[in-house]
Order: structure tokens, then C-alpha cells, then sequence
């Protein structure tokens, strides 16, 4: 054993100590539910590798390359580093609104020339890792003290506004909802939270008034009464639910959904794919992709349960809620239980930025449970 140890070389000799230490039964399943998505993206294409299902295959290779890689880097390069990026990322945005690319009514990515890069997607993890960095600075007797609250609020607040101005809500929420778990788990009472569930009831109407654009009031709308437009604004909804409902118990087949193949579901590949793959595999298809991600979040609060620091167990959970909530949303708003928000379902909708996202949230999971297990070991 302590020639193997000395040499770098796994129990089995022949494989690298630190690949054989990475848990390849998680990995296993995440390259499971990614090449179920390339299936999903290459019946949407009607049977054609072209041009999602190929692009997507390749930036998910890469992007698990690179979460592989993350493995390796140490947990205190994350808390050390986690304001910098932070404030990298805030410029980012900003710059976003000075300089940013349009695309489809929407001013979110910063063209470098070599790549299209969206700041706002980087903003999910490192604002879990900054408010993380945050608590752990904390003293402990503060943790019930206003100034535990307001540095907080102001660390979610300026990206979240920044985002809503591209505009973006649902990248906007996803920002909210990590930094608020983050804090939930900090120890934050929770009669704070309770006041500011009862708070945001109340500004709620005022905001879908005055702070919300028309296409995002509208969808807010046709959430409230989704037959109300059902050939307009309420149409992405109405054929997502005739979609899935048409699916039934096992679904109508591979390569044989009509919705997607006939064009009557829009975003088919890319918001909507969920609607897509439960057309054509049914509720059957449906379960076992969330039992698939069931299995990959319980993992994550495993690993934050193993933490050895403060820091590490708050990014953990919050980048497992982050997971969480991507797939949330996404599927209670193909379903109709939440309004269309722009959350794609990681993984299986078509797009490098949730793909990247997702990996990089992977790869800090999987460098902090290196990181455990190499304490335990000790």
C-alpha cells in the first residue's frame, strides 16, 4: 500500500491515485442524464445530430473536463478567492450594460471575440461562495444581529439589480434564491424570513406593475389565467401541457413526439425540452430524469454534512440548492405551476451557459468532497 501511495497509483495500480479518489458513481450518473439530454436535443433536430444535439455533446465533454479539473483545486482557493470573484463578475455586469451584446431583446453577454460569455450564469455559484466566505468571517455572537443582514442583502442585491435591467428574471431569482439559502442556512432567524415572505406579498403587485417589463407582466398573467391568451402570450404553456399530457404513462416513443416534430412547441430544445422528452417518454421518463437528479442534490447535501469548515458546508448546500432550484423552475414552468421565467433544465435543454454553470457547480462539489475525505483520511 505505501508503494502505491508513493508511486501515485490508485488501490489497482493501474489507475492514477487522484482519478481513483474522484466518485465516479456520481460522475457516472451525471454523464447519464447529459447523454439522455443529447437523445432529447437529437429527436427535437427530428433525428439529426445537427445543430444541437453535436454542439451540446462537445461543450459537455469540455465542461466536464473542466469540473474534473476543479476537483483538484484546494477548498481555500475558493474561500480566499471568493470576494475577488465576486467583484470581477459585478464589473462584468456592469460592463454588460455599457458594452454588451444584444441578442433576441436582451442585453446579457459580453462578446470577447473568442467567446460569448454571460456573466450573469458565472454570478449563481460565486454568489453562494461569497456569501459563504461572508458567515464564515462572522463572528458567531453576530449571526442574530442586523449586521449579519444588510452586508448580505447589498452582496444579493447589486447583481440581482444589474441582472434585472438586462433584463433577465429568472437568472435574477436564481441569484436571490441561492444568496437567501445561503443565509437560511447561516443561522439568519426565521421570523426575519417569515417578515420578508409577508413583505415581499405585499410589493409583490407593485413590482409586477412598475418594476417588471410588458413580456415579463404578461407572463406573470397568463401564470394567473393561462387560457385568457392561448394563441398569444399563453401559447409556449397551453402546448407544453397538451405535450406532456399527450406523453401519457410510457409516452408515444422515440422520435415520435408530434408537438416538437411539428412545430406546434416552441423552445422545444431549448426552455421547453422537459415538455419534449415527456411527450415521447412519458411520466416513466419524466420520474427517472428526477430521480436522476434527486440522487445527484442528496450527494451534494451529503458533502456539505462532510465538510470540515463553515464555508464548505454553506457552498455546498447552496450550490446544491442551486441545482435544485434550476430544475424546480424549470419544470414547474413547463407545467404550468410557475410563470415562464427563461430557466432552462440542466443538462437536457440545449445551451453552453447552463451546461457551464452546472459544471462549474459540480466541480467545486467535487473538489470539497476531495477535500473532506482527505481530512477523514488523516
Amino acid at each position: 500500500m505505501a508503494t502505491l501511495q508513493s508511486s501515485g497509483l490508485g488501490p489497482s495500480g493501474i489507475v492514477p491515485g487522484p482519478l481513483a479518489q474522484l466518485p465516479w458513481r456520481i460522475i457516472g450518473l451525471v454523464v447519464a442524464i447529459g447523454m439522455f439530454g443529447l437523445v432529447v436535443l437529437y429527436s427535437a433536430a427530428s433525428g439529426s445530430m445537427t445543430p444541437w444535439a453535436l454542439n451540446q455533446g462537445l461543450r459537455f465533454f469540455i465542461f466536464l473536463a473542466m469540473a474534473i479539473g476543479l476537483s483538484r483545486v484546494p477548498e481555500t482557493f475558493w474561500a480566499l478567492g471568493a470576494f475577488p470573484m465576486y467583484i470581477v463578475i459585478v464589473l462584468m455586469l456592469v460592463g454588460v450594460e455599457l458594452l454588451g451584446a444584444v441578442a433576441g431583446g436582451s442585453q446579457r453577454w459580453l462578446d470577447l471575440g473568442f467567446i460569448r460569455l454571460q456573466p450573469s450564469e458565472l454570478m449563481k455559484p460565486v454568489i453562494v461562495m461569497a456569501m459563504a466566505r461572508f458567515y464564515e468571517i462572522l463572528p458567531a455572537g453576530e449571526i442574530r444581529k442586523f449586521g449579519a443582514i444588510w452586508p448580505a442583502c447589498v452582496l444579493i442585491g447589486i447583481p440581482a439589480g444589474l441582472v434585472m435591467l438586462q433584463p433577465d428574471l429568472g437568472t435574477a431569482l436564481m441569484i436571490c434564491f441561492g444568496g437567501v439559502t445561503v443565509m437560511f442556512l447561516a443561522g439568519i432567524p426565521l421570523r426575519l424570513f417569515i417578515g420578508g415572505a409577508l413583505a415581499l406579498s405585499v410589493a409583490a403587485p407593485l413590482a409586477v406593475n412598475f418594476v417588471l417589463h410588458d413580456y415579463q407582466r404578461n407572463r406573470v398573467m397568463i401564470f394567473l389565467d393561462p387560457e385568457s391568451d392561448p394563441l398569444g402570450t399563453g401559447y409556449h404553456i397551453s402546448q407544453s401541457k397538451v405535450a406532456i399530457g399527450s406523453g401519457g404513462v410510457f409516452g408515444k416513443g422515440f422520435l415520435q413526439g408530434t408537438q416538437s416534430h411539428l412545430d406546434y412547441l416552441p423552445e422545444g430544445h431549448t426552455d421547453f425540452a422537459l415538455a419534449t422528452m415527456m411527450e415521447e417518454w412519458g411520466l416513466m421518463g419524466g420520474f427517472f430524469l428526477l430521480l436522476g437528479f434527486g440522487t445527484l442534490i442528496r450527494w451534494g447535501i451529503g458533502v456539505s454534512m462532510r465538510a470540515q469548515s463553515r464555508f464548505a458546508r454553506l457552498t455546498a448546500a447552496g450550490l446544491s440548492a442551486t441545482i435544485f432550484y434550476y430544475c424546480a423552475i424549470n419544470m414547474a414552468m413547463v407545467m404550468g405551476l410557475a410563470p415562464v421565467v427563461g430557466v432552462p433544465l440542466p443538462l437536457i435543454s440545449f445551451g453552453g451557459t447552463a451546461v457551464m454553470t452546472f459544471m462549474i457547480c459540480f466541480g467545486i462539489l467535487l473538489s470539497i468532497d476531495r477535500q473532506s475525505r482527505r481530512v477523514q483520511r488523516w
